[in-house]
This record gives C-alpha cells, sequence and structure tokens, in this order.
C-alpha cells in the first residue's frame, strides 16, 4: 500500500468506532466522545483536508462538530480544549459563522477561567484532576495551540502573546539543560518535577506541536520574532537527542526515552515521527532525513491489517516514579491512530 492507502485505512478503523449518544470518556477509541484522544484525531484529519481538499473529508469533520454542538460542549478543562484548534480552522476554512461564538468564548475562558499556577501557567486541570499548581507538556499541543490559532482567525493579538508566553513558560520549567529531553510535568507547590521521567509521548508533544506553532508565527507575524527563535533552538535540541536515542533496529523510541529497558511506543513515535518529517521538510534539522524515515517505517510496521495502531499506551496521568510509566498498558486508542494519521499527512501525495 502507498502512504495514502495507509492513512485511509488508519483512520477508516477510526471512523468505525463512531456511535450513537454521547460515548465514554474512558474509551479513548470512540470518535463519539469530545476529549483530547477525538482532538488529536481531529486535527489530524483537518491537516489531510487541507492537504487533498476532499469535500467528503471536509463534511465529516463538519458533522462530528455538528453533533457535538447539537449535543453541548462539555465541561472545560485543559483536555477538553483539544478539539477547539480543529473547530477554529474550520471556521477559518468555511467562514461559518456557528463556530465564532463557541470559539470566543472558549478562549475567553482559557484567558480568564483556567486555573493558573504561579507566573501565570495554564494549571493542567482535567476531567478528573484539579492538579494544583502543574504544569505539564501534554498542555501546549490540548490548550496553548488553539490559543493562538484562536488568536489568528479572530485578529486577538492578546491571545496569541499569551500563547507565546505559555511556550516560553513550559520550557522555563519542563525542558532539561543536561539532555535536552522535556520532564512530564513540574510542581511549583513541591518545586520538582515528579518522577522525573522523560516520558516519550509527553516529549512528544513540544516535537510536533512546536514546529507547527512556529509555522504559524511566521506565517502571520515576523520571521524573525524573538519568541520563535527561543522555541525552534530548544526543539532543534530536543530533537537532536530524540535521534540519538531511537531504536536503531525499529525507528521507534522507547515509553522512557532513555531506558531501552521499557517498551517501544508507537504514538510517540509517530508524533515525533512528524515533527522530525516536517522539519527536515523545512530545512530545520539537516542530517536528520534517516532518522526521520526511519521512524516512519517503524510506525508503518504497527498498523495491522485491520487497521489498529499497535503499541499504544494509554492515557497516562503523572508518574511519582519511573516505573509508573512501565506499566501503563497499551490499548488502540484515538490518538494512536491520529497521531499515526498526522505522521503521515507529511508523507501523502
Amino acid at each position: 500500500m502507498n502512504y495514502n492507502e495507509i492513512a485511509k485505512l488508519v483512520m477508516s478503523r477510526l471512523y468505525a468506532t463512531r456511535q450513537g449518544g454521547a460515548g465514554n470518556p474512558e474509551d479513548h477509541m470512540n470518535l463519539s466522545t469530545w476529549e483530547w484522544p477525538q482532538g488529536v484525531a481531529m486535527y489530524a484529519m483537518m491537516k489531510v483536508y487541507l492537504k487533498t481538499r476532499s469535500q467528503s473529508d471536509l463534511e465529516d469533520i463538519k458533522a462530528w462538530y455538528a453533533q457535538h454542538i447539537e449535543r453541548g460542549l462539555p465541561v472545560r478543562n485543559i483536555n477538553t480544549t483539544a478539539p477547539m484548534l480543529t473547530m477554529t480552522m474550520l471556521y477559518e476554512e468555511t467562514g461559518d459563522e456557528t463556530y465564532r461564538p463557541l470559539i470566543e468564548d472558549w478562549a475567553n475562558w482559557v484567558m480568564t477561567g483556567l486555573p493558573r499556577t504561579e507566573e501565570g501557567g495554564f494549571q493542567h486541570i482535567t476531567t478528573h484532576d484539579v492538579n494544583e499548581g502543574q504544569i505539564w507538556d501534554d498542555t501546549l499541543f490540548m490548550t496553548v495551540l488553539f490559543l493562538y490559532r484562536a488568536g489568528m482567525a479572530l485578529n486577538r493579538k492578546d491571545w496569541r502573546e499569551e500563547a507565546k508566553y505559555q511556550f516560553l513558560l513550559h520550557i522555563k520549567y519542563l525542558h532539561s539543560q543536561k539532555t535536552g529531553l522535556w520532564f512530564h510535568g513540574f510542581s511549583f507547590l513541591g518545586r520538582h518535577h515528579f518522577g522525573e521521567a522523560f516520558w516519550a509521548r509527553g516529549n512528544s508533544w513540544f516535537t510536533c506541536g512546536a514546529v507547527d506553532f512556529v509555522e504559524w508565527i511566521q506565517q502571520d507575524e515576523d520571521t524573525n520574532d524573538c519568541v520563535t527563535r527561543f522555541i525552534l533552538a530548544a526543539w532543534k535540541e530536543q530533537c537532536l537527542k530524540l535521534v540519538e536515542l531511537q531504536d536503531k533496529e525499529s525507528g521507534l523510541w522507547h515509553t522512557l526515552l532513555d531506558y531501552d529497558d521499557s517498551y517501544l511506543e508507537t504514538s510517540a513515535s509517530a508524533a515525533i515521527a512528524y515533527g522530525l518529517l516536517k522539519g527536515v521538510r523545512l530545512g530545520l534539522l539537516p542530517g536528520c532525513e534517516e532518522a526521520a524515515q526511519k521512524a516512519l517505517a517503524g510506525v508503518i510496521a504497527q498498523v495491522g491489517e485491520d487497521g489498529i495502531v499497535g503499541g499504544v499506551s494509554y492515557g497516562t496521568p503523572m508518574g511519582m516514579t519511573k516505573d509508573f510509566y512501565r506499566t501503563i498498558p497499551l490499548e488502540a486508542t484515538a490518538y494512536g491512530q491520529g497521531l499515526t494519521f498526522l505522521m503521515l499527512t507529511e508523507v501523502m501525495e
């Protein structure tokens, strides 16, 4: 199969999970739910539409949002913000004014209603946990990308500047100066990095999210913006370290990046592959093409004949030990499908 056929297989398997009703938020493979796994999948689907301009793909995306708008959007938190990114892009693409008040209201909540940590960080509040005083790397992908894109769509510089600040703050506290990798989270209450784990999927949210974020800044503002330069420097350092830690046989990454006795994990590898492939294409990562292609092949090898992406770790809260991450079970998920799909957008025709 070619890349387009593989992508179609991966997403057709996800479409097969659509059910009536609101879905179960704990079912990370159910496309009927509005949560972060579905937000990741919808973003990948939107990226494909923007590349192929397939009207059927656009109608599928519009139908998903229409269903949830009719049902009523869920309680707001960091993770339930994730689908708002694609809604914003859908508004930009279609001009449908149905979306505008929803985007504006949600972005205003992010700015004024979302709990903050010291120094104004976005507290990683989720559906089940308040996580007082905590910032997580996941937040950048789940919430901050939306805030910047909403600022682009609705011409709100204050939203765009806040999104930039959040990237800088998260780099300040989560980026390891010693390794270039990212800790999963930081507690302002305890002034620590919890289990001090360099967790693969946590790292991958920055790998794939930062390259898109910087691209938007360059499209929207000054290509020589100092914030862009700072984010890119941290991103390149991380990418080069990830290439160093890549499993040479499979092309994947271990769920604990610096522990090769932890299992190889596919969703993180797909997100990292997306960042590397895009970085190579944009001329930002000279010398990384072989690693990017090896990662691409490694992830594709995890796609079963039924379209299910294997080797994906289940949703992962903050761990106080490194062993915690080793014990997360492997299950089929919407974000595993979506991140694989996202990776494939870099090579689809």
